[in-house]
């Protein structure tokens, strides 16, 4: 391929881009909740769970064994330490219940990966628990797809180009798909790279932010993920064009 616009390597987020992931989240927190229903009411409950997972990232990283150990942490000191063995068993049994599941794959996901990866090799860059996400990726049925998987414990412009340095990859000729515009677009746009953002309206609440003042030559949303090739071709035939 040649020309100024044309994309070489296409790289795609797993969790909430390709399969289903925030919706486990969130029934882990009603579970939490409910648990919690058998204790005093406290007035701090979210902002105390908020916190605790965010401080908690720097300890255990993105991943369904450091959500469910700051549920439980949160749990021990929103009750004085009144938690029961028993609840904390029944977050245990969610964690294991979460990481045996089956993987929901988003509508699309296959279809565009087998369009895509005839024309172009594919990347999955992914973060979280390095063994939950290598199981998810096994049980997707997706693997083949791609030329290079990467599990990375956060996404940070560092990150992205020690990727694309290892396997000799110029940021200009590289676009990012995901769902999450502070680890799958803001990094990605900072070093040179294309961004395709395709929203998923269960992107968890760290991962959100607005997209609408993003004003950036290398930058494309979508509506959906079957509208990425259209997007790549885009690219490709100029009608998308850096400065």
């Amino acid at each position: 391929m040649t020309g100024p616009n044309m994309i070489d390597w296409i790289a795609f987020d797993a969790d909430d881009t390709l399969w289903e992931n925030e919706v486990h989240y969130r029934r882990g927190r009603e579970l939490f909740d409910q648990l919690m229903d058998s204790y005093p009411p406290h007035d701090k409950l979210e902002q105390t769970v908020h916190e605790i997972e965010i401080s908690n990232l720097g300890y255990y990283g993105y991943g369904a064994p450091g959500f469910i150990l700051s549920l439980v942490e949160a749990a021990i000191k929103l009750t004085d330490g009144q938690f029961s063995t028993q609840d904390i068993q029944t977050l245990i049994d969610y964690l294991k219940e979460m990481v045996s599941s089956k993987v929901q794959l988003l509508e699309g996901a296959r279809d565009v990966l087998e369009l895509l990866s005839s024309t172009y090799p594919l990347a999955l860059i992914t973060k979280g628990d390095l063994r939950h996400q290598q199981v998810k990726i096994e049980r997707s049925g997706l693997a083949q797809h791609f030329t290079a998987i990467e599990v990375v414990s956060d996404k940070q412009p560092e990150t992205y180009l020690q990727i694309l340095a290892k396997m000799g990859i110029s940021p200009t000729t590289f676009v990012m798909v995901g769902n999450s515009v502070p680890s799958d677009v803001l990094p990605v746009l900072e070093i040179g790279a294309w961004a395709i953002y395709v929203p998923n309206e269960l992107t968890w609440s760290h991962e959100q932010r607005d997209s609408s003042s993003i004003e950036h030559e290398r930058f494309l949303k979508v509506a959906q993920l079957r509208d990425v090739p259209d997007a790549i071709k885009r690219i490709n035939d100029g009608e998308v064009r850096p400065a």
